[in-house]
């Protein structure tokens, strides 16, 4: 082994011993009252509620969908029954990508990575005997996003539920897809006024639903570092206030309803200094460059999910342990909701026993470790806090280079955050090489492992759900779904929100394929330029 490199997994060099020095002194010194307050206090940095999971844990979430709606449905059930306490639906490829499973793209796809969703009549079946009205559900899709959070609107109503109850968030976010995970349709411009949309749309008639979940996971996942993804991100959540004022909503009415989704990787300070930074550069942008006066705006929420791309296929077993020291930085870092990755992730989707397991660790964490008993039980680490204000500097860095380009759409046109990611990875791929940074059973104590049962999902899946298709157009009255789908491209192409459209199509019976077709004959379909 060679010797020790003592830098986080971000690059960042680590001192051997950090004392009241590390956080400055004289006219620069560290001031407690300004940088960190009280926790559900400006700025924010320990925490966004007085007494954070004492008075309420955060929302237990798997994040689960495979094969058919039905199957899903049952393995939602089995996961209510055994303490989860909210849901989170992961979709197959061709419901991402706005196909239906019956095109010709969704060959080989359907029900594979996810849940498979193509109608209304999908929707029901996936939350059949679940009370919409009483649990709280996150959808992680972002290009048809409208699309499957109509669908969700429309069959919690057919439950008897009303809109303003109803509680969630749907991801809808279409920046982080250029940058990272790639799952665009529609060209930037034209998707963003989509997205303004659901704010404009659910500010009006579903007050308690999230209605984006700005992402650095996937940009993480990518390759970024910890200080790239909290500051594309955030830029990212910059991005789409300035397009909500544009289109003349009031900060104060549709900001508190936007919430954020991170990453939670293994350097576990690192990951803590991420978060609390987080909320006290989102507190002081949205007071001094958006002039919001709403405690509520100010302050940031999110979603946490354990590192998917920190897992590995060799000795699976040890991702248990990987999963559980990020969910604990999760917390520690104060995050409202979590999910905790499956030991088996890196070789299928989870198995029934494994998505329990997993399930458990934060349970574990909630009622037997303690750390639950008093908020922001780190805070004051010279450590930790020396970390926050170096990824704090960071971020506004990045934000004034991006600024600098005309915000992030020019930014991303010019191949900026891919570039950076990019070289980001690769430096971390490197140092794997090298053994500067230690995989246990990849670079290091490598050894056989005991395989693992996974889950199977079987090609007939693709086959029954072409047939539900099939039998859904028979049934329908296409006359009035065709009539749905034109008003869906007037209103595209007059300029009107199109939430309205969307929701009239899905009670319809219009497919999503059939309302992205509509839109791509209006807005095309995009195509990345090779970034150099």
């Amino acid at each position: 082994m060679p010797d020790r490199d003592f830098t986080t997994i971000s690059g960042t060099p680590v001192n051997e011993l950090y004392t009241p020095a590390d956080l400055g002194n004289g006219a620069t010194a560290f001031d407690p009252a300004v940088e960190l307050g009280e926790p559900g206090c400006f700025p924010y940095t320990r925490g966004i509620h007085p007494d954070m999971y004492r008075g309420r844990l955060w929302t237990m979430r798997q994040f689960s969908g495979f094969a058919t709606p039905e199957e899903t449905n049952r393995r939602y059930r089995y996961l209510l029954e055994q303490g989860q306490t909210g849901l989170s639906v992961a979709f197959d490829l061709p419901t991402l990508m706005g196909y239906d499973a019956d095109h010709e793209m969704a060959a080989g796809e359907v029900g594979k990575c996810g849940v498979s969703i193509s109608s209304l009549a999908d929707m029901e079946a996936l939350f059949d005997s679940i009370p919409l009205e009483r649990i709280s559900t996150s959808m992680t899709i972002s290009s048809p996003a409208a699309m499957l959070w109509a669908m969700y609107l429309v069959a919690a109503e057919k439950q008897g539920a009303r809109w303003e109850n109803l509680s969630g968030t749907i991801q809808t976010d279409i920046l982080k897809e250029y940058i990272a995970q790639k799952e665009y349709i529609y060209p930037p411009r034209p998707s963003m006024r989509l997205v303004v949309d659901t704010f404009e749309f659910g500010a009006r008639h579903t007050p308690r639903f999230n209605t984006i979940s700005i992402s650095g996971y996937h940009i993480r996942e990518a390759g970024a570092t910890a200080l790239q993804e909290l500051a594309f991100t955030l830029r990212d959540g910059v991005e789409y206030v300035q397009w909500g004022i544009e289109r003349g909503l009031d900060v104060d009415e549709f900001v508190p309803r936007l919430s954020f989704f991170f990453d939670a990787h293994n350097d576990f300070f690192e990951e803590i200094a991420k978060f609390r930074a987080a909320r006290k550069i989102w507190a002081h942008v949205m007071r001094d460059r958006f002039g919001a006066s709403s405690e509520r705006t100010w302050k940031l929420r999110f979603h946490t999910q354990t590192a998917g791309c920190s897992l590995t296929a060799q000795q699976p077993r040890v991702n248990i342990v990987r999963t559980a020291i990020q969910a604990l930085a999760a917390v520690l870092g104060g995050t409202q909701s979590l999910h905790t990755n499956a030991l088996d992730e890196a070789l299928a989707l989870p198995t029934e026993e494994t998505a329990l397991l997993a399930l458990r660790t934060q349970q574990v964490i909630a009622y037997e470790s303690g750390v639950t008993d008093t908020a922001d039980p780190l805070g004051g680490s010279y450590f930790l806090e020396r970390l926050t204000l170096d990824l704090e500097k960071g971020c506004y860095d990045y934000f004034d280079r991006i600024d600098a380009m005309g915000g992030m759409i020019p930014a991303i046109e010019r191949g900026f955050p891919m570039r950076e990611i990019a070289e980001a990875s690769y430096r971390y791929q490197q140092a794997v090489e090298k053994k500067e940074k230690i995989i246990i059973g990849v670079n290091a104590f490598q050894a056989e492992g005991e395989p693992v049962e996974t889950l199977y999902i079987d090609h007939r899946v693709a086959e029954k759900q072409a047939g539900r298709l099939k039998q859904l157009r028979a049934d329908r009255n296409n006359q009035q779904a065709e009539k749905a789908l034109d008003d869906l491209a007037r209103a595209a192409d007059q300029g009107g929100n199109m939430m309205p459209s969307i929701v009239e199509a899905v009670r319809a019976y219009a497919t999503l394929g059939e309302m992205c077709d509509t839109l791509k004959k209006v807005f095309g379909v995009y195509q990345e330029a090779a970034v150099t």
